[in-house]
C-alpha cells in the first residue's frame, strides 16, 4: 500500500478545543433516575494549525468519534468551550452557531454503506448540502455536482445510480463529495478508510490528501490504524479513556513516545521485517469503564511502569522538558525510557 508523506503547515490555528466534555447519563427504575454518568469525553483539549492534518488515535470506545461529533455539534456537548477561527474572528462553537459554521466545517462518516441514502441518487446526496443552503438552479446544481463527482474520481454518468451500485471505495468517495459540497475549511474524517478492502485504502487516502492540497483543507483525522496515521498526519493526539495521554508531531511520536499506553499501541503494530521485531506488550486486564473510571490515572491499572502516586492523582497534560511541542500526560514521562518505532 504506497501512501503519499503530507507536509507540515502554517501555525495559525483554525479550530480551538478546550475542556470538552460529553457524558451519557446512565438511567434506572420506572422513573429513569439519573444514576451515573458514561464519561465518553473527559476534558479533552487541542488545537489545530490551519492546512494541517491532527490525527486523534485510540483503542475503540476511547472517544475519538464522540470528540469529532461533539465539535461538529452532532453530539451536544456537557461541558468545554470549542472555537472556530472564520475570516480571522474566534467563534465559538454552539447550538445555535452551528448553522452559521456549517458551510466551513463537514463530517466523512466511517461507513459508507449507512452514511449514503439508498433512496436518493447520487446527484440529490451530493447536491443536498447545496440545496439546505440556498442553491435553487438546477443547471447551477448540476454542474457543481459533477465537478464534486469529478474531483473524488467519479463522473457525471454516475449521476443518477443509487449507492447500492458502487463499491465501498466508490461509496466514501460520493461521501467525500458531499463534505467538499460547501467548500469547507475544516473536514473531519471518521475512520474515512476502515471499512474498505486494503487495496483500496491507499487509494482514498491519497485522493484526500490531494483534495488537501487543492483546496487548501484542515482535516482532523480520526483512526485507529497507526501506519496510515503516520503517513496522513503532521501531529498526533493519543487517547485513552475519553482522556488525551500524548500530544506531538507525529514523527517525534513514533521515534520518541513518553506515555506508556502509547509504546503499547506501537508494539502491536506488525513490522514486516523478520530481524526487527518488538517485543509485544501485553496489557493486563480489560478497558476500565468510561461510567466508573479509576482513580488517578486512568491507565495505572494496566501500566507495568504504575507506581503508588499513579493510583491516587491524575496527572496534567504538559509540556516535556525537553521538547516544548510533545505534551503528555504521565507522572514519569521524563523518566522512563520507552521504545518507539520506524515505519518505512
Amino acid at each position: 500500500m504506497t501512501l503519499k508523506q503530507t507536509k507540515p503547515k502554517g501555525d495559525e490555528y483554525l479550530l480551538e478545543v478546550s475542556d470538552l466534555q460529553k457524558y451519557y447519563p446512565i438511567q434506572r427504575g420506572v422513573f429513569r433516575s439519573t444514576v451515573g454518568y458514561v464519561r465518553a469525553v473527559d476534558g479533552v483539549s487541542f488545537k489545530v494549525k490551519t492546512g494541517e492534518t491532527l490525527g486523534l488515535v485510540g483503542e475503540s470506545g476511547c472517544g475519538k468519534t464522540t470528540t469529532g461529533r461533539c465539535i461538529i455539534q452532532l453530539e451536544k456537548p456537557t461541558g468545554g468551550q470549542i472555537f472556530f477561527n472564520k475570516d480571522g474572528d474566534k467563534m465559538p462553537v454552539t447550538a445555535s452557531t452551528i448553522k452559521s459554521l456549517r458551510r466551513d466545517m463537514q463530517f466523512i462518516f466511517q461507513d459508507p454503506y449507512s452514511s449514503l441514502n439508498p433512496r436518493m441518487t447520487v446527484e440529490r446526496i451530493v447536491a443536498e448540502p447545496l440545496v439546505t443552503h440556498g442553491v435553487k438552479n438546477k443547471t447551477e446544481l448540476r454542474e457543481r455536482v459533477v465537478e464534486l463527482l469529478s474531483a473524488v474520481g467519479l463522473s457525471g454518468d454516475h449521476l443518477s445510480r443509487f449507492p447500492h451500485e458502487f463499491s465501498g471505495g466508490q461509496r466514501q468517495r460520493v461521501g467525500i463529495a458531499r463534505a467538499l459540497a460547501l467548500n469547507p475549511k475544516l473536514v473531519i474524517c471518521d475512520e474515512p478508510v476502515s471499512a474498505l478492502d486494503v487495496s483500496v485504502q491507499a487509494q482514498v487516502i491519497n485522493l484526500l490528501q490531494d483534495l488537501q492540497e487543492q483546496y487548501g483543507l484542515t482535516y482532523l483525522f480520526v483512526a485507529h490504524d497507526l501506519s496510515v496515521v503516520y503517513h496522513v498526519c503532521n501531529r498526533v493526539a493519543v487517547m485513552y479513556l475519553g482522556r488525551i495521554v500524548e500530544l506531538t508531531d507525529v514523527d517525534e511520536l513514533f521515534a520518541n513516545p513518553k506515555h506508556p499506553y502509547t509504546e503499547a499501541l506501537f508494539s502491536a503494530i506488525p513490522i514486516p521485517d523478520p530481524d526487527n521485531q518488538l517485543e509485544q506488550i501485553i496489557l493486563e486486564g480489560d478497558v476500565p469503564s468510561p461510567s466508573d473510571p479509576p482513580s488517578g490515572c486512568n491507565f495505572h491499572p494496566r501500566c507495568r511502569y504504575a507506581q503508588s502516586i499513579c493510583r491516587q492523582e491524575l496527572p496534567r497534560l504538559v509540556a516535556t522538558k525537553e521538547n516544548t511541542h510533545h505534551l503528555v500526560a504521565c507522572h514519569f514521562a521524563e523518566e522512563l525510557s520507552l521504545r518507539g518505532i520506524k515505519i518505512a
